[in-house]
């Protein structure tokens, strides 16, 4: 805090006591206006902060809406692919026991 301070000519003119309330009331003054602007930063500092935390809810429930997707996009791409993988295996499979089989009956003609 900046206290008020006025000049020696200004107390030699008006006296001690003129001078002495006037620095008094500029000291009142300051102090009422950072007493008035204090509560305003604090009024204004807590506005902002829960519109803050409004719009990080907002965007944690966005995300968490992706999130699902995302989630939901890779169970169906993971069904897709354990399909295409049956798919291929299984003939090759039947190939492969086919091929066996053929082996073994010719081995068992001789």
């Amino acid at each position: 805090m900046v206290t008020a301070k006025l000049s020696r000519k200004f107390y030699e003119t008006f006296g001690d006591d003129i001078a002495n309330e006037l620095v008094t009331w500029f000291n009142s003054v300051d102090a009422t206006y950072r007493a008035d602007l204090r509560e305003l930063n604090d009024v204004n500092f807590a506005r902002f902060d829960a519109k803050l935390e409004q719009r990080m809810v907002e965007l944690d429930a966005k995300w968490e809406g992706r999130w699902h997707q995302l989630d939901a996009k890779l169970a169906q791409l993971e069904s897709r692919l354990t399909w295409r993988m049956f798919a291929f295996w299984a003939p090759t499979a039947l190939a492969a026991i086919g091929t066996g089989a053929g082996v073994v009956s010719l081995l068992l003609r001789r």
